[in-house]
């Protein structure tokens, strides 16, 4: 059997966590078997139709790296892939004669009021609250042909059969079984002619020869009707699995509190679109083994539904910060450039940033706007300068974001300087002579200061002798006398890459610079 999957997402709003978790399994388990990923919009809701979700859907997918075989935008043999063009098309006309014609639904004509007079009649009694028949589940052909005649609105509502037990196998939740008397008859097709979710879904699976449907759990209660929908027009099921919920480290559903937004945010905070997927594929499913960091191709190789766990998964934040930086650290220093300018100069980050909201305890969102843009420019005037500057911050940032601010002292000609490292640190009494010391070297034409002398580049080598020279002349048994008081007057505080390091990024006439005006502060 030739896997089909579909993720059919109603175009209602924007692409957030759980739908790209449901993406992300479709596409893990169809590539492992060889199949086919479909993308089908199931637009019926036209009251709450957003005309953006799709492009969002496709866009959002594509950039983290979820193409789909059949779609709207794709093409395919099983189209129109959009339902109210699949309906405009007269697709469900058949089926909808079909299954009135086998009396497993009915036309149901209440009013609204009538409809909530019943709810609050069923709530003040106590009873289960739902439609389980009204006036219009038995009645007669008669007083259907009158309510038509009168041009009275209906829907057609399922007929669910009474005193039965639905069964299903979930693959993850293993049996569950239903009792009939206890379900609604749900519409099938809403007033306006348009069918619902249930209906449509059911016989879109069927025509487009589903195999597989990979969904979220707040779709168990609706899985007895569609069985017996199916059992209707004896149809057979295909294999239907109902994904955990995500929650938050809380154990609450998740919501912006614990971090969750728009796919795309995500992508504008500078996470790496594969440390995105990881980390969602993750959430609810497990590879076998203790494996975390994977890439796509692991990923679809380790894919199972067996893998997948019935109990909430975990939304954790600290654990997507960790990824992205793994994957960060794991990048080969050019690539990560290249990649850190293709995130700067999307549009979206800078709108992103420019409009975003002030965190506690968080750096101001134009202050990374500004930094991110300044490193832009900075790479375009200096490239090889950029990239020393990716080196040294690899290891130190979560977020492609992170670099602008991790970077800036490397940025600017005259960083901030923190008060506190000036006061402990200046007002030592050997500084004046170490800022003396190290000017007189820098400035003099290829000072020897111990080993291969190479002043043009200001070496990893060079610098390191350069500031151990100084220590020994002076009988500093230790370094930190003279390493803290140069990272603060190179970079305005004291925490960052390692000295050397820095100090040969910034080369010779960067440090005299920075020395010059620190001298000025003692």
């Amino acid at each position: 059997m030739s896997v089909r999957v579909r993720f059919a997402p109603s175009p209602t709003g924007l692409l957030h966590v759980g739908a790209l978790r449901t993406a992300l399994f479709d596409h893990l388990f169809a590539k492992k078997h060889g199949g086919v990923d479909i993308l089908r919009l199931e637009d019926t809701d036209r009251s709450r139709f957003n005309p953006d979700s799709e492009s969002e859907f496709i866009e959002s997918l594509s950039f983290v790296g979820i193409e789909f075989d059949e779609g709207p935008h794709a093409g395919g043999n099983f189209g129109p892939y959009r339902q109210s063009e699949r309906k405009a098309a007269g697709l469900y006309e058949p089926w909808i004669a079909k299954i009135m014609e086998l009396g497993a639904a009915y036309k149901a004509f209440e009013t609204p009021e009538e409809l909530e007079e019943m709810r609050n009649v069923q709530s003040a009694n106590k009873a289960q609250v739902g439609y389980y028949g009204g006036a219009w589940r038995d009645a007669t052909p008669e007083q259907v042909a009158e309510a038509e005649a009168a041009g009275m609105p209906y829907v057609i509502r399922q007929r669910i059969p009474r005193n039965r037990t639905v069964t299903m196998q979930d693959p993850i939740r293993g049996s569950i079984s239903w009792e009939t008397n206890l379900l609604d008859d749900p519409v099938l097709i809403k007033a306006d002619g348009m069918p619902t979710y249930h209906f449509a879904s059911m016989v879109d699976d069927r025509l487009m020869e589903i195999t597989h449907v990979i969904r979220g759990e707040e779709w168990l209660s609706s899985a007895p009707k569609h069985l017996l929908l199916l059992e209707t027009f004896g149809w057979p099921a295909p294999v239907i699995l109902h994904c955990p919920v995500i929650v938050g480290n809380d154990g609450k559903k998740l919501s912006k509190r614990h971090g969750a937004t728009r796919v795309l945010d995500y992508i504008a905070e500078g996470y790496l679109p594969d440390a995105l997927l990881n980390f969602v594929a993750l959430i609810g499913w497990s590879p076998g083994d203790e494996r975390e960091d994977m890439t796509m191709d692991e990923m679809i190789q380790a894919f199972s539904l067996e893998g997948l766990q019935p109990s909430p998964g975990r939304f954790d934040i600290e654990k997507l910060r960790w990824l992205n930086g793994a994957k960060i650290r794991a990048m080969e220093p050019s690539v990560l450039l290249a990649a850190l300018l293709s995130y700067i100069n999307r549009p979206a980050t800078m709108q992103f940033w420019s409009e975003k909201e002030q965190e506690e305890n968080q750096p101001s969102p134009t202050a990374v706007r500004d930094a991110l843009l300044l490193f832009a420019r900075t790479a375009i005037r200096d490239r090889a300068y950029a990239l020393d500057i990716v080196k040294l911050e690899q290891e130190r940032v979560t977020t492609l974001a992170d670099f602008g601010l991790a970077g800036h002292f490397f940025l600017v000609d005259e960083p901030e300087m923190d008060p506190k490292a000036v006061s402990k640190w200046f007002t030592q009494p050997h500084v004046g002579e170490l800022f003396n010391y190290l000017l007189e070297r820098l400035t003099a034409p290829r000072a020897p200061v111990g080993g291969p002398v190479d002043y043009e580049h200001a070496s990893v080598e060079w610098c390191e002798a350069l500031i151990r020279g100084y220590a020994e002349d002076k009988g500093f048994e230790k370094l930190g006398p003279v390493v803290h008081p140069t990272r603060v007057a190179l970079t305005g505080k004291t925490t960052g890459p390692g000295l050397f390091e820095l100090m040969a990024a910034l080369g010779p006439d960067r440090m005299v610079a920075r020395l010059q005006r620190a001298k000025a502060l003692l």
